[in-house]
């Protein structure tokens, strides 16, 4: 399955969309790959720690709510893109650190990553 992901032409699919947004006057936010979009209970913000592939149905150990896997995650993607906009939120797992994840300076504006 990683190989058909890898060929499927992401970053093509991001230079288009980044290309119409632009043209329309949109503004692409990106999520960080590693979010846990899907095993993150969109009701209470539980994490759940392992959650197989088949699995399209859940309920939050925490809150007891029932998920369905695809509407919970474009729920939890929804939430994480207008956090983004919001208050420039870093959508990372907590303790998740990325070179290229830009941070906020004790004044508010963005900086470069570190080298």
């Amino acid at each position: 399955m990683a190989k058909s992901i890898s060929d499927a032409s992401w970053g093509e699919l991001i230079r288009q969309l980044a290309y119409k947004c632009e043209w329309y006057g949109r503004k692409l936010i990106k999520i960080d790959r590693w979010f846990p979009s899907s095993k993150r209970c969109g009701n209470c913000g539980h994490i759940v720690e392992k959650m197989p592939l088949d699995v399209m149905e859940w309920d939050c150990p925490k809150c007891q709510v029932n998920h369905d896997r695809d509407i919970n995650v474009a729920h939890n993607i929804l939430a994480a893109g207008l956090a983004v906009i919001v208050c420039g939120a870093n959508i990372r797992p907590d303790g998740h650190k990325s070179k290229g994840q830009l941070r906020k300076s004790s004044n508010g504006k963005k900086q470069k990553p570190k080298p």
